[in-house]
């Protein structure tokens, strides 16, 4: 199988040695805007990583990995479409919610198959509690706690461009939550401060924030992050049900220091080690889509639900009271 990457920066790069690595991959197209990274790239992986020069030869491929700025995304979708490649795309589709609402009745118009890469959908532990909450097993949820603390606060050039924590860091929570629980959430209430570095407050962002959720069931959840953990990154998970209690993240790595003395075994420091194996799956379960060997698992349609409950969460801080949320 060929497949395309567009973009080989931090992300991108992890998810072409990812793909590199995939028995299925008989060549990789590598594109990048930025002049002689693709060639680079190529070089460090080897055989059967290639770097092309346009976009239109990187769609010659049998899907296409999108890890291009937020900002690209929608017209290389677009592009994609018009050859029809399927695409796996990096969150968000598009930065604003009316841009990508028109993007997915395009996508959904097309028959094109598009994923989007909310990786914690295709994390192992995470997919195993989805199925124990669908299949019942684990009851009525109750209330769901949720933390993503990174380790240390990302670049003064990123956060001018990110788009916020609530769409960039929390939007992952946005997702796999409502995902988790399968129900629609009524009302949204969200607080935050910058307490990290005035950085983020010159963009008019936060760097601490918390955000309560409540599901059409009655159901709640907590969700707070962070942009600085001294100990490491902290990705984990409760649900509170009426069967069982579930955890996900919650072992030997997990960067919590205990009054008694114990603590994490090398804690994890950044999003990509603790996720490897999510990304991983994610690649193969693209492949797996291309070949019509699985059903889509990350939608585009369901991607609308995050934004527009991060843009809830703006607002709500804005305006400093809870925001009912419509279907």
């Amino acid at each position: 199988m060929k497949i395309g990457v567009a973009g080989v920066g931090r992300i991108g790069s992890m998810h072409a040695t990812n793909l590199a690595a995939l028995d299925d991959i008989d060549q990789l197209l590598l594109f990048d805007p930025v002049p002689g990274r693709a060639e680079t790239t190529a070089t460090d992986l080897g055989p059967p990583a290639t770097a092309v020069t346009t976009v239109d030869e990187l769609l010659s491929a049998d899907g296409v990995l999108i890890a291009t700025p937020t900002g690209t995304h929608a017209d290389l979708v677009r592009a994609a479409l018009a050859a029809r490649t399927p695409v796996l795309c990096e969150k968000p589709l598009a930065a604003d919610l009316s841009t990508m609402s028109a993007l997915v009745d395009e996508i959904e118009g097309s028959g094109v198959p598009v994923l989007v890469g909310f990786q914690r959908r295709f994390d192992p532990d995470t997919a195993e509690v989805h199925r124990r909450l669908r299949d019942g097993s684990a009851g009525s949820v109750y209330l769901v706690r949720a933390v993503c603390n990174d380790h240390l606060p990302p670049p003064r050039e990123f956060v001018a461009t990110s788009g916020g924590l609530f769409r960039d860091c929390l939007i992952h929570d946005l997702d796999a939550v409502p995902w988790l629980l399968g129900e629609p959430v009524t009302e949204v209430y969200a607080s935050g401060s910058v307490l990290v570095d005035e950085a983020f407050r010159e963009v008019g962002d936060v760097d601490n924030a918390v955000v309560s959720l409540r599901f059409a069931g009655g159901a709640h959840a907590l969700l707070s992050a962070a942009r600085h953990d001294p100990v490491g990154y902290d990705c984990r998970l409760e649900v509170f049900a009426s069967r069982d209690t579930l955890s996900i993240g919650l072992d030997e790595r997990t960067p919590l220091n205990t009054v008694a003395g114990t603590g994490p075994q090398r804690p994890w420091t950044s999003f990509t080690e603790r996720y490897h194996d999510a990304y991983l799956r994610e690649a193969r379960v693209f492949l797996d889509v291309i070949a019509d060997r699985a059903e889509n698992p990350s939608p585009p349609g369901e991607a609308l639900v995050s934004l527009r409950l991060a843009e809830a969460c703006e607002e709500s801080l804005r305006v400093g009271k809870p925001v009912e949320v419509g279907a």
